[in-house]
């Protein structure tokens, strides 16, 4: 068979790979929390937040900024974390790509 029809099989094998992947990172989570656990943020492995719990005593209406602080720094490490996991497994399906030329 010619290069091109081997790449484009190789190409095909990857992209089902890849939605396979895509669709486990959607069901890994991770969770980050800031404020000593006052703030707690659960994120998808596909970069979505799946939930936030902040406990009363983070609650104080005298100091929101304090509290939007905490809530930003719990989402941002989730992110983080997600984009890291996801990185690392979509990384492992296109290793084997090999383009002839590149």
């Amino acid at each position: 068979m010619s290069s091109i029809g081997k790449l484009m099989r190789q190409a095909q094998r990857i992209q089902q790979q890849m939605e396979s992947v895509q669709s486990a990172l959607a069901a890994k989570t991770v969770e980050a929390q800031s404020g000593g656990g006052s703030v707690k943020v659960v994120a998808r492995c596909n970069q979505t937040i799946q939930s936030i719990k902040i406990l009363p005593d983070a609650v104080n209406p005298q100091d929101v900024p304090f509290l939007e602080d905490l809530v930003l720094t719990a989402v941002n490490q989730a992110l983080a974390q997600a984009k890291e996991i996801s990185e690392k497994e979509m990384g492992t399906v296109t290793s084997g790509l090999s383009i002839p030329g590149l």
